[in-house]
């Protein structure tokens, strides 16, 4: 594909409600990616995919986590199961039976930032799909009945985290790094908020925030753009909009502490001491984010990367290690897994350490930039094969990161990072002191302050 001006063409809030732009066109000129903003700010995006005979169809609602004050914490969560419990039209048993029966599937998830359900079918089901999403998200009935039945799944969610430790050390690593801010809380709630929250809050909740210009639809795969906006308006007819609403734009900014340095150790009877090792990151639209793909795919991306080599090849001290990145509305968050034995975790620390240090004084040299581009480049393109992966990437490109870059331009931001972009990245994280976090079987974090230090 090919793109032109894509900041420009993913302004929604200056696009005049009930008008239709393109946004990306495919080798032969024609829109591959479209965009109706409806009255009352629904925004509806397809992407086409003529030779599949599949379409996966999406609603993303702008709300997350860190939306929740104290008191609601888990309501987005929360929300996410109880819109599959019944509507005015369905039951809960007729939600799923109706896609059940035409081979289709369909599920939801909730992050800190955002919400989605989506249903994948074949491409003549497609108006299905769109009817049953849609009759949910706008029509749930939040049942009482369901609320406390629901209660008691989400408490077995959480206690099913408790229980795989390397779960609960991210969970651990976010509380160390952010404090009670709302990005350093827990997406499923606590039990005590969970068991604290009611159907009056809830339903208030989900009032306020589902509303249209802060929801986008999505759907990818061989669909007919014009047919889809006409059936999401049909299935939004008995929703009460705003005529001179507008769609909301990207979420920009935010409050979130930082507890940079600190050391959180969880006593666990584990065989395995599971750690995280990490810092502050970039927003996700800061302009270094591709340097930053580049360098954490060169450093624990892959079997090839430093931290693999050194920590499991070399020297066998753990089955599993990896870097991550996630970027946020206003700030980011870099980190290091690995699980090994409880008595070398200081060794891994050590190690993780060094590894960052010699990135932040040397950099990268080019054969390992070299690689991770081209694992990059190969990952990005391959994850797109489906329709589910298509319409997740419209639906965040529009309502996290407000702008459609085609593939192609994706894959040369990628090929043309430098290796003093890279360096100077390391330099800006790395240099940092660590946040660790650590569950396991120690009694307290002394041995860990000072590997950490």
């Amino acid at each position: 594909m090919t793109s032109s001006s894509s900041k420009n063409q993913a302004a929604a809030s200056a696009q005049r409600p009930g008008s239709t732009k393109t946004l990306l066109r495919d080798a032969d000129g024609v829109g591959a990616v479209r965009r109706t903003v409806l009255p009352g700010g629904l925004r509806v995006i397809t992407e086409n995919m003529p030779s599949v005979r599949s379409a996966t169809f999406g609603i993303w609602v702008g709300v997350g986590s860190r939306d929740e004050t104290p008191a609601l914490a888990g309501t987005s969560h929360y929300l996410e199961h109880l819109l599959f419990k019944g509507t005015a039209k369905r039951d809960a048993l007729e939600i799923s039976a109706e896609l059940d029966a035409v081979g289709g599937e369909m599920n939801a998830f909730t992050t800190k930032e955002y919400t989605c359900y989506y249903a994948r079918v074949l491409d003549t089901d497609l108006p299905l799909a769109i009817d049953v999403i849609c009759d949910m998200v706008t029509g749930s009935l939040i049942d009482p009945e369901d609320v406390d039945a629901e209660r008691g799944v989400i408490l077995e969610e959480i206690a099913m985290n408790e229980d795989e430790p390397g779960d609960l050390v991210h969970e651990l690593f976010y509380d160390a790094m952010l404090g009670d801010a709302p990005l350093g809380r827990p997406v499923l709630g606590t039990v005590e908020s969970i068991n604290a929250l009611t159907r009056t809050q809830i339903n208030g909740y989900y009032r306020r925030r589902y509303k249209a210009p802060n929801m986008v639809v999505t759907a990818a795969g061989n669909v007919d753009h014009a047919k889809v906006v006409r059936l999401v308006k049909k299935a939004f007819a008995q929703v009460k909009v705003d005529e001179n609403a507008v769609a909301a734009a990207p979420r920009v900014g935010g409050r979130a502490a930082r507890s940079a340095g600190s050391v959180r150790v969880l006593n666990r009877p584990t065989e395995q001491a599971h750690l995280v090792l990490g810092m502050s990151g970039l927003a996700r639209d800061d302009d270094r984010r591709f340097a930053l793909s580049v360098l954490n795919t060169a450093l624990g991306g892959g079997m090839s990367s430093r931290l693999f080599q050194e920590i499991r090849e070399k020297r066998g001290l753990a089955y599993s290690v990896y870097s991550f990145h996630s970027g946020y509305a206003d700030l980011g968050v870099f980190g290091i897994y690995a699980g090994c034995q409880p008595k070398k975790a200081r060794q891994v620390i050590e190690i993780c350490r060094t590894e960052l240090e010699r990135v932040v004084r040397d950099g990268l040299p080019r054969d390992e930039i070299d690689r991770a581009i081209g694992q990059l480049r190969g990952s990005t393109v391959l994850g797109l094969e489906d329709t589910g992966s298509r319409m997740s990437r419209i639906g965040k490109s529009e309502l996290v990161y407000g702008e459609h870059l085609s593939v192609d331009e994706v894959l040369a931001r990628i090929a043309a990072v430098t290796a003093d972009e890279i360096h100077d990245v390391a330099k800006v994280l790395f240099a940092a002191r660590p946040t660790l976090a650590v569950v396991g079987p120690f009694a307290d974090d002394a041995d860990f302050v000072a590997a950490s230090a």
